[in-house]
């Protein structure tokens, strides 16, 4: 008797089935539309083959947290929630050269002080690593260094117990050695990394991997690979110089607000304590210049926003912008010739953000708008205040959260005040902060003559 098969092809436009799989649908004619499907029989087989869970109370569930694994630097830990979890799954993304390696490496040298560290590399030998770790100051007898693209045996290592961190650089070199295709396609990547995850999580070793990124600057690979992993970290910035960013994506074990702020010196990636001043220290007072006060996670920085507005030479103004929403300028653009009266339909405008910093949240919209006009008319700001503030296409300045915070740090950097969203009469008011209702009103109190 012939052995039956346990799946089937079926087509999702016209529901016809077959036992092998073809391109076109031979029913309906319709191309890519066969999905594979268990058939009746296989699925009963599954259900006497399955055991019978055993659960349990929540109750009995709830333990007393584990210790977490610092990293040996701050902002990291912030990130992180408070530090590496035992067990845990961290993916680390970035653009070549914008330092994932080394961040790692200190990391690695940092927790191999008071645990069992092992770093492997599926991309350089590890004479290279070694040079890295000497330019670096990070060589300790205690930092373990292999060197090895198959995960099979770095799931074995893991799976060992020997180790409370590995770090694995990087997960689209290794290879599952049952999977003929290359590394770092779908299923190489899929199957390497569910291998890794059930080996971390049988042992309770945290392991680290890296993740490469697309020109588009999405993490390269499956989307399941974001999903399987617990933490997904994206290291950001200029990889020729400025200030690197770390963000958590995704963090099951604390929140994703937090960000990390590194300048790349000869030691590697080092944070900065007051990335603020340091943005300014540069600054020359003039127009289509304003200072910005945003948020990175709960962490308020001044940053400048700069205006350039220039008579065009085309018949199609020109609109660029480096850290700043291109989409999102035109959007402000609009508004405000529709608005205010300022006329920008002839000039060429651009806009860019000091220091490499890429900006995001809509609070810098009042700030731009500042600077476009600031640089269109030659005007500067009359309060020597920071700016911030959402604006909405009525042109109304709308309200951001954190203005205390923002307030507060412009004070601390010798600035007397903010100009932002006008205060609810039912809020607690703020010293020093100059509110306005919508963005014709601002321009008109806030810019002067130089």
């Amino acid at each position: 008797m012939a052995k039956q098969q346990a799946t089937r092809y079926e087509c999702t436009n016209c529901g016809a089935q077959t036992t092998n799989w073809s391109g076109r649908c031979p029913q309906c004619g319709e191309w890519n539309t066969m999905q594979e499907q268990l058939t009746t029989t296989a699925i009963a087989a599954s259900v006497v083959a399955g055991h019978i869970l055993q659960p349990q109370s929540v109750d009995k569930s709830v333990q007393a947290d584990q210790p977490r694994l610092s990293s040996g630097i701050a902002d990291v830990d912030n990130v992180l929630g408070g530090g590496i979890v035992a067990g845990s799954v961290n993916l680390i993304a970035g653009q070549p050269g914008i330092g994932k390696s080394t961040i790692l490496l200190q990391i690695a040298y940092a927790v191999a002080a008071r645990a069992r560290v092992l770093y492997v590399s599926g991309e350089e030998s590890s004479y290279q690593i070694g040079l890295r770790a000497e330019r670096l100051g990070t060589i300790r007898p205690e930092l373990q260094l292999a060197t090895s693209s198959s995960a099979d045996d770095i799931a074995a290592t893991i799976a060992s117990g020997s180790y409370d961190l590995v770090v694995v650089d990087s997960i689209q070199t290794v290879t599952v050695a049952a999977i003929s295709s290359a590394a770092g396609t779908v299923t190489q990547i899929t199957n390497s990394t569910q291998l890794l995850t059930a080996a971390a999580k049988q042992s309770n070793t945290a392991i680290i991997l890296v993740g490469h990124v697309t020109k588009e600057g999405n993490i390269a690979g499956p989307k399941v690979l974001e999903h399987v992993v617990d933490v997904v970290l994206q290291l950001e910035g200029d990889r020729y110089g400025g200030f690197k960013m770390l963000r958590a994506v995704k963090n099951r074990f604390g929140s994703t607000n937090e960000t990390g702020i590194f300048e790349m010196v000869e030691q590697g990636l080092q944070p900065v304590v007051n990335p603020s001043a340091a943005l300014l220290a540069e600054r020359q007072i003039s127009d289509g210049s304003v200072v910005l006060a945003t948020m990175e996670g709960t962490r308020p920085l001044l940053v400048e926003v700069q205006a350039l507005v220039n008579k065009t030479s085309y018949g199609y103004p020109k609109r660029a912008a480096s850290g700043f929403d291109l989409n999102r300028l035109n959007l402000l653009v609009a508004m405000l010739e529709r608005r205010t009266k300022l006329s920008l339909a002839e000039y060429d405008i651009y806009i860019n953000i000091v220091g490499g910093m890429q900006i995001r949240e809509p609070a810098a919209d009042l700030a731009v708008c500042l600077a476009i006009g600031s640089a269109s008319k030659g005007l500067q700001l009359k309060q020597n205040a920071v700016v911030f503030g959402e604006i909405g296409l009525s042109g109304e300045v709308r309200h951001v959260p954190y203005a205390e915070k923002r307030l507060a740090e412009a004070k601390k950097l010798g600035f007397d005040g903010a100009i932002g969203p006008a205060q609810k009469s039912s809020s607690k008011k703020l010293a020093g902060l100059y509110g306005v209702t919508d963005v014709r009103s601002a321009l008109n109190q806030y810019l002067e003559k130089d």
